[in-house]
Order: C-alpha cells, then structure tokens, then sequence
C-alpha cells in the first residue's frame, strides 16, 4: 500500500531534481527556494526510508533506489498529465495523438518493442508512425508535422534547430544472402564486382560508408544501387547477388533467422548514435514523457548501449 504520507510535491520535487540534477535549478523551475525543495526531498527519503540521492563535484546523482523509484515516479507524472488531459477532451471527439518519425535505422528492429511498452502505458494515445530518409523526416520535424524523430544523428548542417538526444549506438554492416560467393571468399574490396545497395546522399549513414570504402581502399563501384528503401533492400539483397550497405538495425530480423548474413567485415568506422530528435523551442507533454519512458525501457531490455 502506497504511504499517505507521499504527496504530489514530493514526487514533482525528486523528479525535477533528477532532471536538472541540480537542488537549485530544479528549484527555481518549480518556483522555491532551495531550502524547500531540500527539505521535500529529505521528507520523501525519510518516508520511503531509504537514500535516493547523493551529491558530489559533478553535482546529484541518483542512488541505485533513486534509480527505480525515478522510473515509477515519471510514469506516475505523466499519466497524470495524462489523465488530467484527457479530463480537458471529454465530451469532444478528438484523441491525442503522438508523431513520430522513424528513420530505417529503427523503424525494424527497434519500433516494435517500443511500440508495445507504450501501448501498455498510454492505452488512449493514438500513435502515428512515418517512415523515410533522414532529410524528409527531419523538415518534418522543423515544420511541426511530427512530434519527434528516432534516427542516425545527421550531419550538422541538417541537425540545425534540431535538440539530439543519444540513445545508443550502432554501425553500418555489409549484407548478402545466404550462400553469397562472398562469404566463401570474404574480401571487402571485391564487392565492386557485385551489385551494391548504397546509401543515397544525404543518408545519416552516407559520410560513414564513404569512410570505411577509402579506408579499405574500396575503388569506383561500378554497378552500385543508390536507396534507403528496406523493402527494396530486403527482397533484391535475397534473390540477387547483391552486396547491402545498410544500418545493422534494420536488418536486424532478417540476419537472426539466417535470410540475410552479414559479411565478416570490421566496420566500427562506421558506429555512430542513434538517438531522440526534438525542436529545442517545445516542451514534451504527458504522451510524449510516456514515449520517452519506453523507449528507455526497450533500450534496458534490449542491452542497448551508447
């Protein structure tokens, strides 16, 4: 059973904190002084009866129970934002609705779990997904057609007015089809001999591609295939002799069950983030802080590491 003690404060209190990691941010967001939002913390741990944070040089940091009762306690302020939204709609026929963009990257491997954990938190949000290359989403983005956008961080130039927040980190692999000629006599640089999926420019992943050819001394390609489709990508790579240069994330079903396989190739010239992409100029409201929650409880399940 839940303490009566614990009020509403309390827990706007830690989480505020936890965000700023900083007594007096987090206070002057809240609108108290320090002392105050101080004194709500050591009520709540005197409640909860154990240390949730620490202090130090690089300012608070979260105890091992501060870090699970964090998880809970935002999910706990966004249903309730939640649920006080949803108060502010009833009686009306609209339905909130989140937008996000999805880059190939993820939209395979890692939107589906996702998608799931979400479902379970926020059962009356309307989920809406697009799919597409990098500069397309990310205009979206800028024009306010999407709420957020999971992806390969882009090159600084596209990245402008854009908020990047790393969720982990992956590499660029070299895919064929089961029995390729390649695998029995794997050489990098003879897949100019072969037709090659590429990434077009203006891909997140092109740079990185380009990195790892000159540093493998990969010369013209001759017959090479330029496109971010995964459908095109998927059913060529398995009925042709094809070579796919793709994110490994988004083969990543088809390499499990053995359709596809990756080349023995070492290609973490080519890791780089994947991450949460905002426009810096708005605040996530109770839908988006309850995508955020299960996108990081995929990325624990999952072992996803930055």
């Amino acid at each position: 059973m839940i303490d009566r003690r614990i009020k509403f404060r309390h827990i706007q209190c830690f989480v505020e904190i936890a965000r700023e990691r900083s007594l007096k941010l987090a206070a002057d967001k809240l609108h108290l002084t320090q002392p105050a939002i101080s004194k709500t913390l050591k009520e709540l741990e005197e409640i909860i009866g154990a240390s949730l944070m620490s202090r130090n040089r690089a300012g608070i940091q979260l105890t091992r129970q501060g870090k699970v009762f964090l998880h809970f306690a935002q999910i706990s302020l966004a249903s309730l934002q939640q649920g006080l939204d949803g108060v502010e709609r009833e009686g009306g026929s609209a339905r909130e609705t989140l937008k996000v963009g999805a880059l190939p990257t993820v939209a395979a491997s890692f939107m589906p779990p996702v998608v799931r954990e979400f479902a379970a938190m926020a059962p009356y949000v309307m989920l809406q997904i697009m799919d597409g290359p990098h500069g397309y989403l990310i205009e979206r983005l800028k024009l306010g057609e999407l709420d957020l956008v999971i992806g390969r961080l882009g090159r600084p130039e596209a990245m402008e007015g854009v908020s990047f927040t790393q969720l982990y980190s992956e590499q660029v692999d070299l895919i064929v089809r089961a029995g390729h000629p390649l695998l029995d006599q794997p050489d990098i640089k003879t897949i100019i001999d072969w037709p090659v999926i590429y990434p077009p420019e203006g891909a997140a992943i092109r740079p990185l591609v380009e990195r790892l050819m000159i540093a493998n001394g990969v010369g013209q390609i001759p017959n090479k295939i330029e496109t971010v489709s995964g459908a095109f990508g998927r059913i060529y790579t398995r009925n042709t002799d094809a070579v796919w240069i793709i994110s490994s994330g988004v083969v990543q079903n088809e390499t499990a069950d053995g359709h596809l396989v990756r080349l023995p190739f070492e290609t973490d010239i080519t890791k780089g983030p994947v991450g949460l992409m905002t426009r810096p100029d708005t605040q996530p409201g109770a839908a988006e802080q309850l995508f955020r929650l299960a996108v990081q409880s995929v990325i624990e399940d999952q072992g996803l590491t930055s």
